[in-house]
């Protein structure tokens, strides 16, 4: 979900392709975003919870995809529904492998 939040521009925009079937984006606005932010974190809290129980030759890489994409969730929370409409939004390279270090040494100090 965070991933068709962030690619709205293209996805709805160049492309016709709607993953939220309710909101409209051609009226985008702050209670349609909050409705959605919403939703996905009640995705995150429940996906930890599954990636904790996960086994460890593939638990690594599922939490690595879950902090980047709660990374970017974070991001987008930040945002305005226009800039979200107007810009793809990215988590800055730097910052991915900070997330991925910190990540492999949660993983190792078994944190998770």
């Amino acid at each position: 979900k965070v991933n068709f939040l962030r690619d709205i521009k293209s996805d709805y925009n160049e492309r016709g392709r709607v993953y939220f079937p309710d909101v409209k984006f051609d009226k985008f606005n702050q209670e349609a975003k909050s409705q959605i932010e919403e939703d996905i974190k009640k995705d995150f809290s429940h996906a930890l919870i599954g990636i904790k129980k996960l086994p460890n030759g593939s638990k690594l890489g599922v939490y690595v995809a879950y902090i980047y994409y709660l990374a970017l969730f974070k991001k987008i929370k930040k945002l305005n529904p226009i800039e979200i409409l107007e810009n793809r939004i990215r988590v800055p390279n730097f910052n991915k492998m900070i997330l991925l270090l910190r990540s492999y040494f949660i993983f190792k100090l078994k944190l998770i």
